[in-house]
C-alpha cells in the first residue's frame, strides 16, 4: 500500500547540509504496523511529513496505492489527507474553547460532512479512547493525557487507510500507552489501514509487525515481531479503552 523508493531530503544551513533522510526505502502492507525508533533529530518526524506529502523529496518516489504522492497537485494533497491519512502528531492541536466533540469532528466537517454526521462519526472513537465522560469538555478542562487522546480520536474518526502516528503515546501513562498501541494493532490487523509508529517507547515499538531504526537518515531493520509477521491476524472485537 504505501512504498518508499530510494527518499531523500536534506536541509541547507549554517554553511552545512543536513540530510535528515537520506536514501530511505521502505514497504508497509495494508493490515500492517511498522514502527520507527531513532534519537531525537534522525529524521523520523520528517519522513512521517513526506509521507503525508507536506513535504516534497528532494530525490525519489513515494507511492501510497499506486499514485506518487510528491506529484500531487495542491488540491489533490488536500485531498490525500483528508480522505486516505490520519496523522496524529506530537503537538494536540486542538481549537481552545471548543468542546472535546467538536474537535474530533473538525477534520470531518472540513471535509464537507455536516455537524451531525461528523460526529456520529467522532463520537464512538472518543468513547474507545476513554473519554466518554469528557465530550463537552474544552481542551483547557482535559489533562495532557486527554487532549492527546481527543487528537488520536479526531485523526481516526474518517477511518484513514494510512495512520501516521508521530509519538502518540507520549503524554500518556503506560496503561493508556498499551491501550492506545493496541487500537493501532487493532485497526492494522483487523481494518487492513497502513500504520507507520514514530514512537521511543520500546515496549510499544516491539508490538509492530516490523521495527527499524532511523538513524542520520538512515534506515535499518530491526526485527519483525516474534521473528516473523504473523500468519493471520488477530481476531476479536475492537478494543475498548474504559473511562
Amino acid at each position: 500500500m504505501l512504498e518508499l523508493e530510494g527518499v531523500v531530503k536534506h536541509y541547507s544551513g549554517a554553511g552545512e547540509s543536513v540530510r535528515a533522510v537520506d536514501g530511505v526505502s521502505l514497504l508497509v502492507e495494508q493490515g500492517e504496523m511498522v514502527a520507527l525508533q531513532g534519537p531525537s533529530g534522525s529524521g523520523k518526524t520528517t519522513l512521517l511529513l513526506l509521507i503525508a506529502a507536506l513535504l516534497a523529496p528532494d530525490r525519489g518516489v513515494i507511492r501510497f496505492a499506486g499514485r506518487d504522492v510528491s506529484a500531487l497537485s495542491d488540491d489533490e494533497v488536500s485531498a490525500y489527507l483528508m480522505r486516505d491519512v490520519g496523522f496524529i502528531y506530537q503537538s494536540y492541536r486542538l481549537m481552545p474553547r471548543v468542546s472535546t466533540l467538536e474537535n474530533a469532528s473538525l477534520k470531518l466537517l472540513v471535509g464537507g460532512m455536516s455537524m451531525r454526521e461528523a460526529q456520529a462519526h467522532a463520537e464512538p472513537w472518543l468513547r474507545r479512547l476513554g473519554l466518554g465522560e469528557r465530550l463537552g469538555h474544552t481542551p483547557e478542562q482535559l489533562s495532557g493525557g486527554e487532549r492527546q487522546r481527543v487528537a488520536i480520536a479526531g485523526a481516526l474518526a474518517g477511518e484513514p487507510r494510512l495512520i501516521l502516528a508521530d509519538e502518540p503515546t507520549g503524554n500518556l501513562d503506560s496503561a493508556r500507552s498499551a491501550e492506545t498501541i493496541e487500537l493501532l494493532r487493532w485497526l492494522a490487523h483487523e481494518q487492513g489501514a497502513a500504520v507507520v509508529l514514530v514512537t521511543h517507547d520500546v515496549e510499544a515499538a516491539a508490538l509492530a509487525d516490523r521495527r527499524y531504526t532511523l538513524r542520520d537518515g538512515k534506515l535499518s531493520v530491526v526485527a519483525t515481531a516474534d521473528g516473523a509477521r504473523p500468519a493471520e491476524p488477530p481476531r476479536g472485537p475492537s478494543p475498548a479503552i474504559e473511562d
